[in-house]
């Protein structure tokens, strides 16, 4: 089966690996690409790397354009895809990038984000582990035959699939939870930023939202406790660095007393054993952002600090792929059904 596909807000960082990774998907059929300020325009002309589906023209980003469609993809700033998704057809399978449906508490989102709030959907993290269950459950199990998809944002795909398995397996603490992340500038979008210019990045490295402000803290502080942990604290540090894509999130928890490094190892090994993009690497291994660039896949390096009684993991992803537009097309192909590795890619490209 083939199905008509939109993505609404194509002319983006993340529109524009949407229609990269959609052009390779054989069941889905891009039709309609909208987009804001560059509506009227060609997308080979906004995205000159893309020859397929270069001819399509973007057009003003409606619900009126949107409806229609088996699926429709919403690459749009927050705030703007709640209204959007509103206005379409029940039936149609719907995925947020943004962050307009991934918070359960509008307290949270009043905190970090303001406007109108929106109900939350079911979340596009496949491979997060849910605690207190004792077969095993994964997120995936949530989003089969489903109509509506909030995908996480990218930092929190990075901190969540790094610390997760071992809350769910009992092996560190909640609290004192630490992340410090390498962050790509394309994670900032195509808006122009001063701070963002190639003057100001290349050869330097700048901290931003320091101090527990950052956006995605409620949603890491929501898996984290989905995952099994008590009232979860965490300190996030991003670091913009002189790169265009790719997230390194070093995180790093309190061992339980009495856990071992085999139990260590075991908590992270079972919880990613079957999963086709998240891959532990072998003891000593680290993962650097060069080896996932271009997948839809997250490597995980782990160990343990015996001095500081700590676990380090030290997880790579592409920010626009597992990090946002890979993330949707997997969830997508699971809510229908389709070979979840559908259209997506496991090798990265380096060097």
């Amino acid at each position: 089966m083939v199905y008509s596909v939109a993505v609404a807000g194509a002319s983006g960082y993340v529109g524009g690996e949407l229609l990269r990774l959609l052009a390779g998907h054989v069941e889905f059929d891009v039709r309609t690409v909208t987009a804001f300020r560059t509506a009227g325009r060609s997308v080979g002309s906004v995205h000159r790397h893309l020859r397929s589906g270069a001819d399509l023209t973007l057009v003003d980003t409606t619900v009126a354009q949107l409806a229609g469609h088996d699926i429709v993809f919403l690459a749009l700033p927050h705030g703007a895809s709640g209204e959007i998704a509103a206005g379409l057809d029940s039936d149609a399978l719907v995925i947020d990038c943004g962050a307009d449906h991934r918070l359960r508490d509008e307290r949270e989102w009043n905190t970090f984000y303001g406007g109108k709030f929106f109900a939350p959907w079911p979340y596009g993290l496949p491979e997060m582990v849910i605690g207190g269950s004792s077969d095993g459950r994964v997120q995936r199990d949530d989003l089969q035959g489903v109509k509506r998809i909030a995908v996480p944002g990218c930092n929190v795909t990075a901190v969540t699939l790094g610390i997760a398995p071992g809350l769910r397996a009992g092996v560190v603490q909640p609290d004192d939870l630490v992340a410090v992340l390498v962050v790509g500038t394309s994670g900032a979008g195509k808006n122009p930023a001063s701070e963002l210019f190639a003057s100001e990045v290349l050869g330097s490295a700048s901290a931003y939202a320091v101090g527990g402000i950052h956006r995605h803290i409620p949603e890491i502080h929501q898996n984290l406790t989905c995952a099994g942990g008590v009232r979860p604290t965490i300190s996030f540090t991003p670091v913009i660095a002189p790169l265009s894509r790719g997230i390194l999130a070093t995180s790093t928890a309190r061992l339980e007393p009495g856990v071992s490094k085999i139990d260590v190892r075991s908590a992270w090994e079972d919880a990613y054993a079957n999963e086709p993009f998240v891959h532990v690497l072998p003891a000593g291994q680290f993962p650097r952002t060069g080896d996932v660039i271009g997948s839809n896949t997250a490597l995980i390096g782990l160990a343990v600090d015996e001095a500081a009684q700590r676990v380090v993991t030290v997880t790579a992803i592409d920010n626009l792929i597992k990090g946002t537009a890979g993330a949707a097309i997997q969830s997508a192909n699971v809510a229908l059904g389709i070979e979840e590795t559908t259209g997506l890619i496991v090798n990265g490209m380096a060097p």
